[in-house]
């Protein structure tokens, strides 16, 4: 005899098919998935810890489809989720269990590249990269270069507020973001910015740009382009104690120096990357900086020259700049090759992202350390060393119990310090589900508040993303509890891996 099929599982494929039968009437069969293999390969973002499939998965293909899809969830009372290519790694991106996915890979249609206006207009499914590729036979390119360009998309740049290893000095992708245009969770249709680089009143924009998806579904963003440099030199430095390559970070923007790219890699974080990709570092460093220099041959020559100078006042054991373009790269080979050469050396690992002044890089690093000894666990690290956005890559085994759970106290310790010392708990990689109790450290109950009133003043009923970003202040009054209990609020309702 068959056992009885559970009531909330009735209740979820009625309310399934009712999403089902009313999507259909907007989109073709082809752009709809439900059944339970179809949708899996959507359950999470690149925080694979936490993993839950959607009730439906919209796969639009114009912005009528878009606008459709949105006013059917909102006439249903149905939560929506916006995804990229995924590659976010906060969570930013995991399903509502009773949600439809409204994925846009679709949108990947370069619309115009404008050489005398220096713009591009791109659908919020083109890559990062792409959009440089298609600048590049006019001289330009897109400056914001996360380390996953060849598969992020602008649209989660967007969401998140992406970076890279040139955002010391061309900024984020609020600073490279003229326009975006998209639709309220209404359906309506919604630009935000403008092409003269300027609007009046609020600036809604830098709003929007870092909000996760909560306030708008952004399908086109015009972004502006900036002429390549005629040369970009980089310099290798070697530093036999951590607390003298964190100085020099900090000397050479108090000297007046701003790096195309200032990167900091730790003695662990450059012996995987140097297996992996061979790009010349110096094993016996206990932290090497990469420190590259743009612009005009003379423009390039007087920088290299004064930071090498800085370095060598600061202790530096080994001092190497790029002979050519192909050791530029191969010394940015293995920066930007971090994460995946840490998936060569540990089953799983961790990716936190935090911010400190630049000042206390040292402190940091050597509170990670005592903090691998508490939890019992390895840590590998690499940061945008010039505006203090870290990015501790913490090393275990799911496989083994407990060490997920350790990984994630470790991560919040981490955070909890970036605030002591004055900085953020994120830096590029966005709020979204896993920092979301650390909000509760950073920001008082009054700011959070406030953070709600302008989510609610795009998406009053909280349908766009819920359940990210923002914590209740049910759940900062949980976490306080724990944390004084020297626990941590951890998310049992989700299935992990």
């Amino acid at each position: 005899m068959n056992a009885p099929i559970p009531q909330n599982l009735v209740a979820r494929a009625q309310r399934q098919a009712e999403v089902v039968a009313a999507l259909s009437d907007v989109l073709p069969a082809s752009c709809l998935l439900w059944q339970r293999e179809d949708v899996a390969p959507y359950e999470c973002d690149g925080l694979a810890a936490y993993r839950q499939q959607p009730l439906v998965v919209a796969l639009p293909e114009t912005e009528a489809q878009v606008a459709a899809v949105l006013r059917v969830c909102h006439h249903l009372k149905v939560p929506v989720v916006a995804r990229g290519a995924g590659t976010g790694l906060s969570g930013g991106a995991l399903p509502h269990v009773d949600g439809v996915l409204l994925a846009l890979s679709r949108f990947n249609h370069i619309k115009s590249i404008d050489k005398l206006a220096r713009t591009a207009t791109v659908e919020c499914g083109v890559r990062n990269l792409a959009i440089s590729e298609a600048a590049a036979p006019h001289g330009l390119y897109y400056a914001p270069d996360p380390s996953s360009q060849i598969a992020c998309t602008i649209g989660g740049n967007v969401a998140e507020n992406s970076g890279g290893v040139h955002c010391l000095k061309y900024g984020l992708t609020v600073h490279n973001v003229l326009q975006v245009r998209g639709y309220t969770v209404e359906g309506e249709p919604i630009t935000v910015g403008n092409l003269a680089g300027d609007s009046a009143g609020p600036d809604l924009l830098a709003v929007v740009i870092g909000s996760e998806g909560m306030l708008m579904v952004v399908t086109e963003v015009t972004v502006k382009l900036i002429p390549k440099p005629v040369l970009a030199r980089c310099i290798m430095a070697s530093f036999d104690d951590l607390r003298k390559a964190g100085d020099a970070v900090a000397r050479l923007i108090a000297d007046g120096i701003i790096p195309a790219g200032l990167e900091m890699m730790d003695k662990p974080m450059t012996a995987a990357v140097e297996s992996f990709v061979h790009a010349g570092y110096d094993l016996n460093a206990e932290a090497i900086l990469l420190c590259e220099s743009d612009g005009t041959p003379e423009e390039v020559e007087e920088e290299i020259s004064r930071m090498l100078a800085v370095l060598q006042g600061c202790g530096a054991t080994a001092l190497t700049i790029s002979r050519d373009e192909a050791e530029r790269l191969r010394f940015w080979s293995g920066r930007k090759n971090a994460f995946p050469a840490s998936g060569r050396i540990s089953p799983d690992y961790y990716c936190m992202d935090g911010t400190i002044p630049r000042k206390r890089v040292a402190d940091m690093l050597l509170a990670i350390q005592d903090m691998e000894r508490e939890f019992s666990l390895r840590c590998v690290n690499v940061f945008h060393a010039g505006d203090g956005n870290l990015h501790p890559l913490i090393l275990f085994d799911a496989n083994q119990t407990g060490e997920l759970e350790r990984a994630e106290a470790f991560g919040a310790k981490i955070l909890e310090a970036c605030v002591e010392m004055g900085g953020s708990i994120t830096g590029e990689h966005g709020v979204g589900l896993e920092k979301i109790n650390s909000m509760c450290v950073q920001f008082s109950p009054e700011e959070l508040e406030q953070f709600l009133a302008m989510r609610r003043a795009f998406d009053p009923a909280e349908h766009l993303n819920p359940g990210k970003n923002i914590p209740s202040h049910a759940r900062c009054a949980e976490y306080g509890k724990l944390h004084v209990r020297g626990g941590r609020l951890a998310f049992p309702e989700l299935p992990r891996f």
